[in-house]
């Protein structure tokens, strides 16, 4: 089993409109994306050339949209208000991950 491309802990994922799991993960590895909850358990997953996601005009910085298997999902780098600075710049390394992965697109 390889090192994971991408890996954020205590993410908010949402699926509009209620909360699944307020300290999930989040992993890119082997071309794969996995939405998983605190306890391990996968909400979603799929290849990272079949997700899409971006940033939209009225998400915070530390807020990022993907779309995965059809279902759309809001995912907050959340460091518990730590840092705010840092929980941005991760959604921005979750982003450039997604697309090395996919082949750069």
């Amino acid at each position: 089993m390889s090192e994971p491309e991408f890996s954020a802990r205590g993410v908010r994922i949402a699926r509009w409109p209620r909360s699944l799991t307020r300290a999930g993960e989040v992993r890119i590895e082997d071309g794969r994306l996995a939405l998983l909850t605190s306890y391990g358990s996968e909400i979603d997953s799929a290849p990272v050339r079949a997700v899409r996601a971006g940033r939209p005009w009225f998400a915070k910085a530390d807020e990022t949209v993907a779309k995965v298997n059809g279902t759309r999902y809001r995912l907050t780098m959340d460091g518990a208000g730590e840092d705010d600075a840092r929980d941005a710049e991760q959604a921005g390394r979750f982003l450039a991950a997604l697309r090395r992965a996919a082949g750069g697109r």
